[in-house]
């Protein structure tokens, strides 16, 4: 008999050495009908929100272009309302409802494919989709005025406040879902679910920074200056949100690229504590302060620049090993649609964080660093459904071309569109103003707004081309070879 501590048969023995996989953990908890239906309808509220943002983008940027308001009368009050529909829908329901659909994906794995509270993934789902409905409503109607403050710009409308509450609530209880099934989970807690969970926890914050700021404001007079302070507060922690599911974008991508994790799992735990921790101060400012005073929304502004440490540590670990790892079996392939993503993400991410070096908040330049870092998020976000999300859901595309021209157009475009709009703001040309009303004379803020115009076409084209061929994929949901 052999010994106990003898070599085990060769027969046992891998034939070659097993590679780490980000995909494999997901793909088997996954792989029930009902867990698919919940991830794949999550991809379809983000994609119709998307699809909404996308063509009232384009129908802005077009409306901005000097003297086409004298080919295309505008209805009365069309560019405020359409802008703020178009913010929300880019910057809010886009992003979190990809935050819904990473929450699902950490309750499964947590759960082991068989979450408690299942019945909660469901209900959030419906409460999304009336949400976006009553949301989207009052743009079309003769009534509410639009109010564009900073953040989550709002319709003065019963029906488009019952809309925001209903869409916080669906991603709430998304989150206590997850929460619910981390004790005592059968499932690993790995990074992605850590992610998420992380993210799901600054939500909550957010809505909490929301609910201060709306008791403070509460009996005061509904306009756009009860909306500002109401939703400046919440608004910055907002941006931590997408910011994590930028970041936890990245892991994803380059362990996709790299067939191991880009950075240590234990730094990037050290990451989301960096988040936990500026999560809690900052709702401990909306306790210690008055989040709808001057010192208040000045603190919440300053504490925006706690978003640069845990992204450039990011950063700088990812670029290492990806540098290493290149070195050794050349894995940056930009024919690799995760690469591609990954890299583009970055260098769009980092150039809008360049350009809000110069902001004050008064002329383009503003609009031109944040469609730069959203831009930054959204290639990231493209990437994990070509790469990620639709592995999982079995769903395949048929060109990598296209991909491709998804990715480049829409980097591209976005790139122009916010380097048109920060030469436009170097020569004052106003925010949330269109056409003639600009009063921009000079040649220099001619060409940055017809810059602006042409690279919002360019990454409108992205836009639509990536909302047609996801749409075709998840409607013929080709199962995967």
């Amino acid at each position: 008999m052999p010994s106990s501590d003898s070599h085990p048969p060769a027969a046992f023995r891998p034939v070659q050495r097993q590679r780490w996989s980000i995909l494999g953990g997901f793909q088997f908890v996954m792989q029930s009908a009902r867990a698919k239906k919940e991830l794949k309808a999550w991809c379809v509220l983000a994609l119709l929100s998307l699809a909404l943002a996308g063509g009232f983008a384009l129908v802005l940027a077009i409306s901005r272009v000097p003297h086409v308001q004298d080919i295309f009368p505008w209805p009365l009050q069309f560019f405020q309302k359409g802008l703020v529909i178009h913010v929300v829908f880019s910057f809010v329901v886009w992003f979190l409802s990809l935050l819904g659909a990473l929450l699902t994906l950490g309750s499964y794995r947590l759960s082991n494919g068989s979450p408690r509270a299942a019945i909660l993934g469901l209900v959030a789902l419906w409460l999304g989709l009336i949400a976006c409905i009553l949301l989207f409503i009052p743009g079309l109607l003769d009534r509410g005025e639009p109010s564009l403050n900073n953040y989550v710009p709002v319709i003065i409308d019963p029906l488009y406040y019952a809309g925001l509450c209903l869409f916080a609530v669906s991603l709430m209880v998304q989150v206590l879902r997850l929460l619910i099934n981390i004790p005592n989970h059968e499932g690993p807690f790995d990074p992605v679910t850590q992610g998420a969970a992380v993210a799901g926890f600054v939500y909550l914050v957010a809505l909490a920074c929301f609910g201060i700021s709306l008791a403070i404001r509460w009996q005061t007079p509904l306009d756009a200056s009860f909306n500002e302070d109401v939703f400046w507060a919440g608004g910055h922690v907002l941006q931590y949100v997408n910011t994590l599911i930028l970041l936890i974008g990245w892991y994803v991508l380059g362990g996709i690229v790299i067939s191991r994790p880009i950075i240590d799992p234990r730094f990037f735990k050290c990451i989301l504590g960096w988040f936990l921790i500026a999560a809690l101060f900052l709702l401990t400012l909306s306790i210690v302060y008055d989040p709808t005073s001057y010192a208040g929304r000045t603190a919440y502004t300053w504490a925006q620049y706690g978003l640069a440490p845990p992204t450039l540590m990011f950063v700088g670990a990812a670029s290492v090993n990806l540098y290493l790892e290149n070195t050794k079996s050349a894995v940056l392939n930009v024919r690799d649609p995760a690469v591609l993503s990954l890299l583009l993400s970055v260098i769009v991410f980092g150039l809008g964080g360049a350009l809000g070096l110069f902001v004050d908040g008064a002329d383009t330049r503003t609009p031109a660093h944040y469609h730069g870092v959203i831009g930054g998020v959204n290639i990231t976000l493209i990437g994990l459904f070509f790469c990620f999300l639709f592995p999982i859901l079995t769903v395949t595309h048929r060109s990598i071309g296209t991909v491709l021209f998804v990715i480049w157009s829409y980097a591209v475009g976005q790139s122009f569109h916010s380097l048109g709009l920060f030469m436009a703001g170097g020569y004052g040309a106003p925010r949330k103003t269109a056409g003639d009303a600009q009063g921009m004379e000079a040649i220099g803020a001619q060409v940055g707004l017809y810059l602006m115009g042409v690279g919002a076409l360019v990454a409108v084209i992205g836009g639509i081309a990536f909302i047609w061929i996801t749409s075709r994929s998840l409607i013929r949901n080709h199962p995967a070879p």
